[in-house]
């Protein structure tokens, strides 16, 4: 049977055999009917809170927070919205994109993602991790590291933290708090947080949010900052909104986990010996940065020794030159990433995407399908899989008839797990 992968703009069509294979995808959610009015509905009606406008008196300095390119939040749709209800230009008003540790937007692409009219009319700016004048401490972490937030959020009288919900692969779901943190925060406080430790944690996971260690000290920096007001959305495999949460940054976002729980959460009764998973498409699928969360949900159902594949375009790369990159090519295998991310005193930019890169492989074979080089691939630990269908039936035929495989094909927008 031929299946179709979220992969780049569009997607990527792959032949398996449908006797022996298991497609897995979410529950299927038709978009709102009324997109807009939703969301005007949910800013009037909110979850355990004021509606929004009765928080806001005169002269309030607002800081909308919003996600960056890497995330497929409609930012084109909501923002403008939101903007409207507050009243259109102000200059009390600033936009801040929660790039956590990525590289800044350009214009053109905070149009694309914002509209013209809104870039054009409003203050918008790059979070700034590395820049130490653009940031406050609110507190430490746990291991004493400064908590830093982006000065215009810890100004601000409200902050609106807008995003879209889905299952996160060490944060148990996106959204919520990590619209402050790690979004608008220090590199050094985002390291400290995301350090090996609270990584390896097995609670630090899709869909765990309380009693997760990372999680519950990103909520406890966030919520440092001063009153917020959450505004995110769940989506769809098409992007439609699907359904709006507004209002206290917990109870909202606790609402849209379940929700997102419901449709995304697959259960599955034995693990499989081929897995083939995406990174969702764009934009999500922009680098293998991005990608290892396609790898971590594929891994959950994966046998001990199986093997993965990978199809994420990567159309910007790891990002070359990038501190992942960098750290992959570091090591001459992924036991050396791992020990070197164990030892004491060794600490490095986006040495979580490595870690848990690395127990992927530690527990199967990865295979990558993607617009990068074999030489890249290869420098990154991962094997090049030109052409997935011919792979898959290579591998089922040396396995014998009685092998299994899976495919995700809206990679980790679904999050199967084993009974």
């Amino acid at each position: 049977m031929k299946v179709n992968l979220a992969y780049g703009s569009s997607h990527l069509p792959i032949e398996v055999p449908d006797n022996r294979t298991t497609v897995i995808k979410p529950t299927h959610i038709d978009g709102l009917a009324d997109e807009k009015m939703a969301v005007l509905n949910a800013l009037k009606n909110p979850i355990g809170s004021q509606p929004l406008l009765e928080r806001i008196p005169a002269d309030t300095k607002i800081c909308i927070a919003f996600t960056d390119l890497t995330r497929a939040t409609p930012n084109d749709r909501i923002i403008p919205w939101l903007l409207e209800y507050l009243g259109g230009p102000n200059d009390n008003i600033t936009l801040l994109n929660q790039l956590g540790t990525h590289r800044p937007n350009t214009r053109e692409e905070l149009e694309t993602m914002l509209t013209p009219e809104v870039v054009d009319n409003y203050r918008v700016l790059n979070h700034e991790p590395e820049n130490r004048e653009a940031l406050v401490q609110v507190g430490t972490t746990v291991d004493g590291t400064p908590a830093l937030i982006n000065r215009h959020i810890v100004d601000a009288d409200l902050r609106i933290i807008t995003g879209f919900i889905e299952p996160h692969f060490f944060a148990g779901f996106s959204g919520g708090v990590k619209g402050i943190m790690p979004g608008c925060a220090g590199l050094e406080t985002v390291m400290s947080n995301h350090g090996a430790k609270n990584i390896g944690d097995p609670q630090a996971t899709f869909g765990i949010t309380e009693g997760n260690p990372l999680w519950e000290e990103l909520r406890n920096i966030a919520l440092k900052t001063g009153p917020s007001f959450l505004l995110n959305v769940t989506l769809n495999e098409q992007r439609d909104i699907t359904n709006v949460f507004a209002g206290d940054i917990i109870e909202a976002h606790k609402s849209g986990c379940a929700f997102v729980k419901n449709s995304a959460m697959q259960r599955v009764e034995q693990p499989f010996d081929i897995v083939v998973t995406t990174n969702s498409g764009y934009p999500l699928d922009l680098n293998l940065y991005q990608g290892v969360k396609g790898m971590s949900a594929g891994a959950r159902v994966l046998k001990k020794g199986g093997t993965l594949i990978l199809a994420a375009e990567c159309r910007e790369g790891v990002p070359g030159g990038s501190p992942l990159d960098n750290l992959l090519r570091s090591a001459g295998s992924i036991e050396e990433i791992l020990t070197m991310l164990s030892t004491p005193g060794f600490v490095r930019p986006e040495q979580w995407q490595a870690q848990i890169q690395a127990l992927v492989q530690r527990h199967a074979e990865v295979l990558v399908h993607s617009m990068l080089d074999n030489d890249t691939l290869e420098a990154c630990h991962l094997v090049p899989c030109g052409d997935i269908s011919s792979e898959v039936t290579n591998r089922l035929d040396q396995l014998g008839p009685d092998a299994r495989m899976a495919v995700l094909p809206q990679g980790p927008l679904t999050i199967p797990y084993l009974a």
